[in-house]
């Protein structure tokens, strides 16, 4: 006469069972927890996500757009308006990449939205030159052979422009000898501090910081 097992809860046995069962439907492909069919659908068909009317002024020119409020700068610039040349790099305002000018001043487009600047003066790499001819920041970095890759170089050329207007005005930084001076004697010492944040994975360091010495000059 076979003993009956009186314990409650799991045993060994069961335990075992289970996991060849389980074993058995994964080998078969039969999924083991089916999904409801309305879970399925929602999963399938997500809600859109709401958009706001958004006019940018980029390069002189007006844009009227239609993005998500949390869409970047960055974003509305390469994916919506089809201005490639600001760069998507670590896209955590770390390398520099994305630097365009905003008002003058130089920003990473990827740290801030696109619906914070409707009224502001956006410019681009691509709104720098005057027709055919280039930017004396552009035409410098060809002189000096100032890239590489040349990934780096779009916000490399905008963060310079806006670093030289900085400068002028008298802006200091950590390695001004005359916090007081207008404009900053831009040493090499200078021009590497002021472009730190942009990062240049060639090592075209060199020739960058020859190219804006050669701009500041006016060479």
């Amino acid at each position: 006469m076979a003993k009956t097992d009186t314990r409650s809860g799991p045993t060994r046995r069961t335990v075992l069972e289970g996991g060849v069962a389980t074993g058995v439907l994964l080998a078969t492909g039969i999924p083991v927890y089916a999904e409801p069919a309305g879970a399925v659908a929602a999963a399938a068909s997500p809600t859109p996500a709401p958009t706001m009317p958004i006019s940018l002024r980029i390069n002189a020119k007006d844009f009227a757009v239609e993005l998500d409020p949390r869409t970047t700068l960055l974003d509305a610039l390469r994916n919506h308006l089809g201005l490639t040349g600001s760069k998507k790099g670590c896209d955590h305002g770390q390398c520099g990449a994305c630097t365009v000018l905003v008002d003058g001043r130089r920003i990473n487009s990827c740290l801030t939205l696109a619906a914070m600047h409707e009224g502001d003066e956006i410019t681009t790499v691509e709104g720098l030159a005057e027709g055919d001819r280039l930017h004396p920041v552009q035409a410098a970095f060809v002189a000096r052979d100032g890239f590489q890759c040349g990934y780096c170089t779009p916000g490399q050329i905008c963060s310079a422009v806006g670093m030289l207007g900085e400068a002028r005005a008298g802006w200091p930084s950590h390695a001004s000898a005359d916090v007081a001076a207008v404009p900053v004697a831009l040493t090499d010492a200078e021009i590497r501090e002021r472009m730190s944040g942009n990062i240049c994975r060639c090592a075209a360091y060199p020739n960058i910081v020859a190219a804006i010495r050669d701009a500041a000059e006016g060479a």
